[in-house]
């Protein structure tokens, strides 16, 4: 977050959100006249009308806390470690998403990419990685699918999936403003293109046409192809767990389905 009053912070998220004073007013439903005051330091907002305004501007919960510390009021979300009593629920909701959705791929992640939690379904995809310590954690799922030595060489149509990772990474930062991920970005640019794959021109491809990007990847049972959803935690007050989100992988033909749900699933260490 950007150092400074309590107006320019809010202002700063409203700049960012491309919304003028009289949008976020009426947004709000309050006055044009009173939000110029906040932003001014003319008026002080109350703590229901700071945590409103936050709401209504999309702050990440990391970034509301110091804004009411900001505004002279204590902060109101916590952020407690998955393996928190308090998450205890959240984790069994992970983990049985992740685990019904076998044998399918699905993975947990954080804010940063770095992976939290896989179904055994993943295992099989990850098979060939060069460099043994992408898969050392922390493991950075944007990091392991774009690097060369990863699963790059292995992703068939390797600039489409590229393309839509960065361009999530890109929403993610305008979103957040997280420097971390910026700095994620410019590593992910910079990586080198991998080598084209000598079965990219022979393998059958699945053509989803206009409909989504398919992750399609060679493995040694052919290329599979995948069309993946995003699921968030939708009413959170714990820092953490608005930061998770599960990636869950389907079948985008039959052919790929039927190859999943043939090959044997590692069982889970506990």
């Amino acid at each position: 977050m950007t150092a400074g009053s309590l107006g320019d912070i809010l202002r700063e998220w409203r700049r960012r959100r491309h919304l003028s004073q009289l949008d976020l007013a009426l947004d709000a439903e309050i006055s044009q006249r009173h939000l110029s005051f906040i932003e001014s330091g003319r008026a002080a907002p109350s703590r229901d009308l700071l945590l409103h305004l936050t709401e209504r501007l999309g702050v990440p919960l990391r970034e509301r806390n110091p804004i009411l510390i900001a505004a002279g009021y204590a902060p109101v979300f916590a952020q407690r470690s998955l393996d928190d009593p308090a998450l205890v629920a959240a984790r069994q909701a992970i983990d049985m998403i992740l685990k019904g959705h076998e044998p399918f791929p699905a993975l947990a992640v954080d804010r940063h990419w770095t992976l939290v939690s896989a179904n055994a379904a993943l295992g099989p995809l990850l098979a060939g990685v060069e460099d043994e310590s992408l898969l050392a954690p922390p493991i950075n799922v944007l990091r392991l699918s774009l690097h060369p030595d990863g699963l790059a060489r292995r992703i068939v149509n390797f600039a489409a999936w590229r393309n839509h990772l960065l361009e999530r990474l890109q929403q993610q930062i305008a979103a957040s403003g997280d420097p971390v991920l910026r700095n994620l970005l410019d590593e992910l640019m910079a990586l080198p293109r991998p080598p084209a794959s000598p079965h990219r021109a022979t393998d059958e491809v699945h053509d989803l046409g206009d409909i989504a990007v398919p992750l399609q990847i060679e493995t040694e049972a052919g290329v599979l192809s995948f069309l993946s959803t995003t699921t968030v935690f939708g009413t959170p007050l714990d820092i953490t767990l608005s930061e998770l989100a599960i990636e869950s992988f389907f079948p985008a033909d039959a052919r790929t389905a039927e190859i999943l749900k043939a090959l044997p699933l590692q069982p889970d260490d506990d």
